[in-house]
């Protein structure tokens, strides 16, 4: 676990050296993006980083801006600087010219996603939990936050955890209050830029989207799966949004076994095909 300075900001970052002997040369390094606000790397740890670095895959995790341990500047939420500090971070770790596979949970897919689209020759695969991609999803992510925001403005609720020595909860409450009330996240989470079918149709790597059965963003992962070239879709049964905490021993077996279908060694034939559905 290490602070690292990528651009003009401190990045929190942990990584995982492949423990299954040396990683293969062919094999990508498998860089964890998490969601938003009240989310951090920890939530990928145990479910699936450790397990994906016991697979022979090394593996970085991070803060994004803001969030968690990282620095937390003022502005620069949207997903271009978001992309731009995930490959400013991945040359300050000697990385930038090594293939990479981004797995991305809820806005950490979406920002996945785009990062695939602005640089096909780093991003060689795609795991999606998840991935709200939407108009629909825009809007009422924004009306939540900007509500959340208001309740959290001047509120005595992370005093209130602390006293009761809930400091975990203390300490995320405090991060979302200074995130959605002294940042532009809410403002530029509105202004995020919507895919389209033409989008998906423009990846060249292999993705992967995973969304629960009862998911809201089901029907996106449906477009992705149907336009991308190389795209696959699982669905998990009895589950809404939170793939990544409710079914992390379905969805570890899933993961581990799109990376080795992807891996470097993998012909093209091994590859999901255009509308797949992953049982």
């Amino acid at each position: 676990m290490a602070f690292v300075r990528a651009g003009s900001l401190r990045f929190h970052v942990q990584r995982l050296p492949a423990t299954a002997g040396a990683a293969a040369p062919d094999r990508p390094v498998v860089v964890f993006l998490h969601g938003l606000v009240v989310d951090n790397l920890s939530s990928f740890y145990c479910p699936l980083a450790l397990p994906v670095a016991r697979s022979g895959h090394e593996v970085v995790l991070y803060d994004l801006r803001g969030h968690g341990r990282t620095e937390r500047p003022g502005s620069g939420y949207d997903s271009r600087t978001a992309v731009r500090d995930l490959f400013a971070l991945l040359g300050a770790l000697d990385l930038g010219r090594r293939p990479v596979h981004l797995v991305g949970n809820s806005y950490g897919g979406t920002l996945a996603l785009h990062a695939a689209l602005a640089r096909p020759d780093l991003v060689t695969g795609l795991t999606l939990l998840e991935p709200p991609l939407g108009g629909a999803w825009v809007e009422n992510m924004v009306d939540t936050l900007s509500a959340a925001a208001l309740s959290l403005e001047d509120s005595a609720v992370p005093t209130e955890l602390l006293t009761l020595r809930l400091r975990k909860a203390a300490h995320l409450t405090a991060i979302a209050d200074a995130l959605l009330n002294r940042t532009t996240l809410i403002d530029d989470i509105a202004a995020s830029r919507v895919f389209a079918p033409a989008d998906y149709a423009r990846l060249r790597c292999p993705v992967l989207v995973v969304c629960g059965e009862h998911s809201e963003l089901l029907a996106g992962g449906r477009d992705v799966a149907r336009h991308a070239p190389h795209g696959a879709l699982r669905i998990l049964p009895d589950l809404g949004h939170d793939v990544l905490k409710e079914s992390s021993g379905v969805l570890r077996e899933a993961v581990l076994a799109h990376l080795d279908a992807t891996a470097g060694t993998a012909t093209a034939a091994r590859w999901p095909r255009r509308g797949a559905l992953v049982p």
